[in-house]
């Protein structure tokens, strides 16, 4: 099934016949927003662009389709396969990943039970962001991250949507199947929010090799030490760590010999330092490589790679060093 046709399936008909009039690229369509009476809202090729009735791409809020309550129940209805309660576990989460990898976001009311979010309920407004891999940005980087024929712990540094996960799961599928610089290893990725192996009924729809296994939905702390116990993994891949449990469950991890693969918030190793909680990563070395990804409209690019010294690895202005 083509991204088009999986994307078709889970909208309204309204939408539906809207994007089939469209001459979009639905490899380039990265998101689209659906909110209860306003324009429909589209990320194209990296762009905003608001979405006609005629399917045509404006610059013009006018001109979006304005979303109705139809709309909104419809998608729901095929979203969930007309079974809302069947998913209450991921709406808890706020979003739901559906075939292909694709994750969709949920929001409106949210109902309490002993302060913790029970469910959600009159559901106003989605955001279906669409699964994207780039098979081989992560070819670039290994040299850089491999010692003496093992993966180094690395953390991965990026500013919001620059890629940071994107590249991590690429590595994850080269560390998995092996590459020109080791042999495959067992990985074991611990994905709470599902965007690394996007599962769908319990199957990655992104590649992440051979050679690796997944908790999907599992908190990243408590995830960590079930795949210490249960799977044996060489390496475990993490994404967005920042609580203080992700740091004390990264460092038992690592006592226990096995490599880490992480990400976190942040645009350099100074910006690390100064947030408490992931001080220690720096100061106590933790990590022996760090991969610094800038900003703008290329996700992915790698501006520099350090190692636990602070020696400068790679400079994307200098290449290798």
């Amino acid at each position: 099934m083509t991204k088009k046709e999986e994307i078709l399936k889970i909208v309204s008909a309204k939408l539906r016949r809207i994007l089939e009039s469209s001459d979009m690229d639905f490899e380039k369509l990265q998101e689209m927003r659906i909110r209860m009476l306003e324009p429909l809202i589209v990320i194209y090729d990296g762009d905003e662009f608001f979405l006609s009735e005629k399917g045509e791409l404006s610059k013009q809020s006018v001109d979006g389709y304005q979303i109705t309550a139809a709309d909104i129940k419809e998608t729901i209805e095929y979203i969930s396969s007309f079974s809302l309660y069947a998913y209450e576990d991921e709406i808890r989460q706020g979003f739901i990943t559906v075939q292909g990898g694709h994750r969709i976001g949920l929001a409106g009311k949210v109902v309490l039970e002993n302060d913790r979010v029970k469910s959600v309920k009159h559901i106003s407004f989605i955001n279906i962001r669409m699964s994207h891999e780039r098979k081989g940005c992560g070819e670039c980087i290994l040299p850089y991250i491999y010692e003496e024929g093992r993966i180094c712990h690395t953390l991965i540094i990026s500013p919001p949507g620059c890629g940071k996960t994107t590249l991590l799961r690429d590595i994850v599928r080269l560390i998995s199947n092996g590459n020109d610089t080791c042999h495959g290893v067992s990985v074991g990725v611990v994905d709470e929010r599902s965007e690394i192996g996007a599962c769908y009924r319990g199957i990655p729809q992104n590649d992440v090799g051979i050679r690796t296994d997944v908790l999907d939905c599992c908190p990243k702390a408590e995830g960590m030490l079930m795949m210490i116990r249960s799977m044996s993994p060489a390496v475990i891949a993490v994404d967005e760590i920042g609580k203080r449990e992700d740091i004390n469950a990264l460092a038992y991890v690592m006592n226990c010999g096995c490599q880490i693969l992480a990400t976190v918030h942040g645009s350099s190793i100074d910006d690390i330092r100064n947030k408490p909680v992931l001080r220690k990563l720096v100061e106590e070395r933790l990590f022996k490589r760090f991969v610094i990804l800038s900003g703008g409209r290329k996700p992915g690019n790698v501006e520099v790679i350090f190692d636990e010294r602070g020696s400068v690895l790679y400079d994307q202005n200098l290449q290798c060093i």
